[in-house]
């Protein structure tokens, strides 16, 4: 079975030797030192941050794990649907959480989110950029005005950007101590089970954050598997780039094979959302010829129990999902 489902790249970014040899020269038997520095700082040179205002976890979960815990008492606000956990963390601590739900088109009434952050006040409002499940991106218009709103407030805003190198249009971000940035390397740098998240902020928040840090945050193979990919940095960028065009060829297969009789939201990440009243048998068809979407039969808002979500996938398959496709149009 090809899963389909995760959301992941495809790709190692690194050959076997490459891996080999970071193993062999990882000291496993000893705490690390500096590796954890040496990755803030190459890190910060790609992606052109001050490697003082970001910090290393295990994966963005434990990000939103922490800010569940130290960023105040108050409710949380959360866009549904989103990444399902916002809610479980939030539940873990007994957090109030409030929903604002989408319009049956997949869309947000965007007033209604700065209803609810005037009336509701919340200590956190978190959400995706791009959105997860959806693939579609929040305008800049409504980022700086809940952010505004936000900050009037006394609440956090949290752009979660695990798809965020997805986004190829140039990309601004609010400003303040309220503002915080989640990433990862799980995705689009292909280090998904190494579980490398990073969170980006101010210096007074960066440290409240980090009020609660592990001595060692990150395994030492981590630390020296994501500081070397970093490191390959015309390479890193083939990459990425090569996994935007597998994403781009992805929708393209959707649109081109069942965009007639399935409804296809545009994506901006590495995944497909499909829905309407055959997206699930065109899901169940695709699994039973060996390819395991995401679907969502347990999920509360019942439109999406009807969704199926499809990730990306090395070249050759993706082929082979398109002739699984046609095959099941040719049926209707």
């Amino acid at each position: 079975m090809i899963r389909i489902d995760k959301n992941e790249s495809p790709y190692r970014a690194l050959t076997e030797s490459e891996i080999a040899q970071i193993a062999i020269d990882t000291h496993f038997n000893e705490y690390a030192e500096n590796e954890y520095e040496h990755l803030q700082q190459s890190y910060a040179a790609y992606n052109n941050l001050d490697p003082e205002l970001l910090a290393f976890a295990n994966g963005s979960d434990e990000w939103i794990q922490k800010a569940m815990i130290v960023l105040g008492e108050g409710p949380i606000l959360i866009l549904d649907p989103d990444f399902v956990m916002y809610e479980e963390y939030a539940r873990q601590f007994d957090r109030k959480l409030v929903k604002v739900s989408c319009q049956k088109n997949w869309t947000f009434d965007y007033e209604e989110v700065y209803k609810h952050i005037k009336e509701l006040r919340p200590s956190v409002f978190i959400f995706s950029q791009p959105n997860n499940p959806l693939g579609t991106l929040h305008p800049q218009a409504f980022i700086d005005k809940a952010a505004e709103l936000m900050q009037e407030a006394g609440g956090y805003f949290i752009i979660d950007e695990a798809y965020g190198e997805f986004i190829e249009d140039q990309v601004s971000y609010p400003q303040g101590d309220h503002v915080i940035r989640f990433r990862t390397l799980s995705k689009v740098y292909g280090l998904a089970g190494l579980r490398v998240g990073v969170a980006i902020s101010t210096a007074l928040t960066m440290e409240r954050l980090n009020s609660i840090a592990h001595p060692y945050p990150l395994n030492t193979f981590s630390l020296n598997m994501a500081n070397y990919l970093l490191n390959q940095g015309n390479r890193l960028t083939r990459f990425i780039d090569m996994n935007r065009d597998l994403s781009k060829k992805l929708l393209r297969i959707f649109k081109e094979e069942v965009g007639d009789v399935i409804d296809i939201l545009d994506s901006h990440t590495n995944f497909v959302f499909t829905y309407g009243d055959k997206a699930a048998d065109l899901g169940k068809h695709v699994q039973a010829n060996g390819f395991r979407p995401r679907m969502y039969p347990e999920a509360e808002l019942t439109d999406l129990r009807k969704t199926v979500r499809y990730s990306i996938a090395k070249d050759e398959q993706l082929d082979e999902l398109r002739q699984i496709i046609k095959d099941w149009r040719a049926m209707q």
